[in-house]
């Protein structure tokens, strides 16, 4: 749950700050530190808008095919209905199912259909431009057709640059908004929101003639309302960001909510325990499962150097020196200032497990915290779970001269380096 999606991509795009490194987004979670992001599943998302007085289609959601037949019953048996391979992941409509099957969105006419389309879909890995190694569906969302006469782009984001919330919106809805963006940068329109003050009627209206809903109509008035309510959803439920696209006017004038995307601040997790509770594990990389039971900021790379620092700044610096001596990062592990043994050790386990680490670099600034914890981590990981790979240590700070000593006096098997340069370089001959 580490990425934030499109509409901070655009942001910083038309903010001209950090554009290069927010197209990277395990870059912006690596630059987060311990902020995450609970991402779930569109499902969960409808219904949080539908009872925040945001319309959206009817749908239902299905585990098994003969879910997926009875939801289709369940909905009046109408002439066709959308069924969508939930996945957190984008371009599903483009992506293929491992077992051949094309496309995560389509079309269906009846329940043996959607009994169909569910079985070939249920149980297998969608392969996305997104997630490139397949990420599984263990669940479709049949979605009532909507007439659609208009679709827009709406979304409600933090922004760094602004200090608070940004409303984002155009006209161009119902495709990829960076490449509006890109093409037509004069069609992106925002409204930077008082976080003390909240969103105001103005911003709406403004917004909802940017649009292209002309002022005085029906469908601009719902679109006012729409805002206002999603604002209130954002604030209430600690979004990070809610992006909508398409943001759609129907031919019966309605504004309804047809797809979107909901991220929420983990700090917040223990006001929102029920949104939390619906996190699915399965949609992630298992290691940064298993990394956060124990508060460890873990984010999967694809290099095969395995990186231990304490700090988010220091573990930036480290991967683009072992990239800048012709490496690469297999993660981004940082243990913080204040981790115990126990944790150095799990550190050491998931770095261990994973068959694309050919060697480990630990970089250790001692501050807060201190080198002989970190040493007694390596020790212990070292004789508790067979450390059998390479490692490369480098540690500088408090306690330093007793870290090394404990290393040394440990007879594990590591290489010392005298500075990141020099560890940087010695990880990179290893592998």
């Amino acid at each position: 749950m580490l990425f934030q999606t499109s509409a901070f991509n655009v942001v910083a795009r038309s903010n001209a700050l950090l554009s290069r490194t927010l197209q990277n987004p395990k870059r912006v979670a690596a630059m987060g530190g311990a902020v995450r992001y609970l991402n779930v599943h569109e499902h969960i998302s409808m219904e949080l808008f539908n009872q925040s007085g945001i319309t959206t289609p009817k749908g239902a959601v299905a585990f098994t095919p003969e879910d997926a037949e009875a939801a289709y019953k369940s909905m009046g048996n109408p002439d066709q209905l959308v069924i969508k391979a939930q996945v957190l992941s984008g371009g599903r409509g483009l992506g293929t199912f491992k077992n051949g099957f094309k496309g995560g969105v389509h079309m269906i006419s009846s329940p043996s259909e959607a009994f169909s389309y569910a079985s070939q879909m249920l149980g297998q890995e969608l392969v996305t431009k997104q997630n490139p190694k397949g990420i599984l569906c263990n669940r479709v969302y049949l979605m009532e057709k909507m007439d659609i006469d208009k679709e827009m782009y709406l979304s409600l984001l933090m922004d760094r640059a602004s200090g608070g919330p940004v409303l984002v919106g155009s006209p161009c809805g119902g495709t990829s908004i960076e490449d509006v963006a890109h093409s037509n940068p004069e069609l992106i329109f925002k409204e930077k929101i008082d976080i003390m003050e909240g969103i105001t009627t103005e911003a709406c209206h403004r917004m909802a003639e940017n649009l292209g809903l002309a002022k005085g109509t029906e469908a601009h008035d719902k679109a006012v309302r729409l805002m206002e309510n999603l604002y209130s959803m954002f604030v209430k439920n600690d979004c990070t960001q809610v992006e909508i696209n398409p943001l759609a006017q129907t031919k019966q004038g309605d504004i309804v909510v047809c797809d979107a995307k909901v991220n929420f601040d983990d700090n917040a997790a223990f006001r929102n325990k029920e949104i939390h509770a619906k996190r699915d594990t399965t949609q992630e990389d298992p290691r940064e499962v298993n990394a956060s039971k124990y508060d460890l900021n873990y984010i999967g790379l694809d290099g095969n150097i395995g990186c231990m620092v304490n700090g988010a700044g220091l573990a930036m610096s480290t991967m683009d020196i072992i990239q800048l001596k012709g490496g690469s990062p297999a993660n981004f592990l940082d243990v913080g200032g204040g981790a115990t043994e126990e944790q150095v050790t799990k550190a050491f386990e998931i770095l261990n497990a994973d068959e694309n680490v050919k060697a480990i670099l630990v970089n250790i600034f001692g501050g807060i915290m201190k080198c002989d914890v970190i040493a007694s981590g390596i020790i212990a990981a070292a004789k508790n779970i067979g450390l059998d790979k390479p490692l490369v240590v480098r540690l500088e700070g408090t306690n330093v001269e007793k870290g090394k000593k404990l290393i040394a006096d440990s007879g594990i098997k590591v290489v010392v380096a005298d500075d990141l340069d020099d560890a940087a370089e010695k990880a990179v001959a290893l592998v």
